[in-house]
């Protein structure tokens, strides 16, 4: 069940609303516990320091006005422990007996032995009494009744110059009846309020989800039938399964191109192939029926035309396959002498302009082939003479290629880099080769982070940036 990204998120977002449930639960709870022990010290405090002013303005112990004891039980305890007074009904504190069955004579636990807080070394003076108030909690004995209290305890001295301790209690009990209810509130209600956390968390996921399944279901069938041409659905939404939606029909768009590119190469590799083979074997089989009309050359030419093409298939198919050029570094201005001294002979000659040094990173054996390819096109269409040179244009080293001949129209000048694209006046195949050479010297140039393109008419320009 939690496999479902639905369970998932409904279950993630479950878990962290109930710890932070959890956490703010307690601290409402702590921060309530402890408002009301302050307001139960206080009432403490208030029924304590009345009783030490009537102690300190001299009313006797056995006329003092005591507080009614349930609510808040007093007892007056005179320096060396024995009681003074008590309130109403009050039994015991802390367990001891303090009631007044026990006389005026009964001893009551010493204060300080249930303070943490260190004794004021201030003496006070008669009819005077102390700031200082000290606070703990305990239990009192009332009328038969144990019950939890905050107790306040306060010094005083009367007007005979004798020190009593009073110390006056309130009741926790409606702290902690609050808190308990809190409590039960919260322990309620959280169960409740998860369960609706998870479900609305669930529908929304669920919603939120829909057009992934949609997607999903497209790209199964679109696996199943093997038709690229199919789209999968786009939401109207502008969120980031929108944008995976528009993304995954650009990876369809992008792959259909690439098998139907895949496919018309290979096509058109089998026809490249098929015509010097076929006027190979046709050579052969009337060679061996009538020797002496055996067209050699003609052979030789159709085995070197299967020969290069094979080899620009394979580099083709390397390139496809993502393959890195070198590091090496490349001369380009050593690269177009060395080319150029081999061409001496050609039908059209190959003359050199500006020659700047210019090193590029790459292969020397592609980029080679890349100078080769543009100086065979240009000789190819050249009426008297071809022109190569090297400059350096910043950051980039420009090889240009230039002839004399009629130029590529302007309407035709990209579709030339496509393979097997042979323009009209280029068709046969006895003037060139099968239309391979400008395709690849782009390829080459691309994976080397360069360009290749027909700035004018007749004006071949590489750009490779500079090692």
């Amino acid at each position: 069940m939690l496999g479902s990204v639905r369970a998932r998120a409904a279950a993630g977002a479950t878990v962290v609303v109930a710890l932070a449930l959890i956490a703010a639960g307690t601290a409402v709870l702590l921060v309530l516990r402890g408002n009301l022990q302050n307001q139960a010290g206080l009432e403490a405090e208030v029924a304590a320091r009345e009783v030490a002013v009537q102690i300190a303005t001299g009313t006797p112990y056995d006329k003092l006005d005591l507080p009614d004891g349930e609510e808040h039980p007093v007892v007056v305890a005179a320096e060396d422990g024995r009681v003074r007074a008590v309130g109403e009904d009050v039994r015991a504190v802390d367990g001891k007996r303090v009631g007044a069955a026990q006389g005026a004579g009964s001893v009551a636990p010493p204060a300080a032995e249930d303070e943490d807080d260190e004794d004021d070394d201030r003496a006070l003076k008669p009819g005077e009494v102390d700031d200082d108030v000290r606070y703990r909690d305990g239990t009192a004995d009332v009328d038969g009744t144990v019950a939890d209290y905050r107790f306040a305890v306060i010094e005083a001295k009367d007007t005979r110059g004798e020190q009593a301790t009073v110390r006056a209690g309130a009741a926790l009990a409606p702290e902690q009846d609050a808190v308990g209810s809190v409590r039960d509130a919260m322990l309620l209600g959280l169960p409740l309020l998860l369960v609706v956390v998870a479900g609305v968390t669930w529908l929304v996921t669920r919603r939120a989800l829909r057009p992934v399944e949609g997607i999903r279901g497209e790209m199964a069938a679109i696996t199943a039938s093997t038709d690229l041409s199919r789209r999968v659905p786009v939401p109207s939404s502008k969120d980031e399964i929108g944008r995976l939606a528009r993304t995954t029909n650009e990876t369809l768009a992008a792959l259909e191109s690439a098998v139907e590119r895949q496919r018309r190469f290979v096509a058109d590799a089998s026809h490249e192939l098929r015509s010097p083979i076929a006027s190979l074997r046709t050579q052969l089989e009337v060679g061996v029926a009538h020797p002496e009309l055996l067209d050699v050359p003609g052979a030789v030419e159709d085995t070197v035309r299967l020969q290069r093409l094979a080899a620009d298939l394979l580099l083709l198919a390397r390139l496809d396959a993502g393959e890195r050029p070198g590091g090496t570094r490349v001369d380009l201005a050593a690269m177009v002498r060395e080319e150029s001294s081999q061409r001496v002979a050609d039908r059209v000659p190959v003359r050199t302009g500006e020659l700047a040094s210019a090193e590029v990173a790459g292969s020397r054996g592609q980029l080679g082939r890349v100078l080769g390819n543009l100086l065979d096109n240009a000789q190819r269409h050249a009426v008297a003479s071809v022109r190569v040179a090297v400059v350096r244009e910043g950051e980039w080293a420009v090889l240009r290629v230039e002839d004399d001949g009629p130029g590529v129209p302007e309407s035709e000048r990209e579709r030339i880099f496509e393979r097997f694209v042979r323009l009209d006046d280029a068709r046969a195949r006895d003037d060139g080769g099968a239309g391979l050479g400008l395709a690849i010297a782009r390829d080459v140039a691309v994976r080397h982070g360069g360009s290749l393109a027909v700035r004018t008419g007749s004006v071949f320009e590489l750009r490779l940036p500079v090692a």
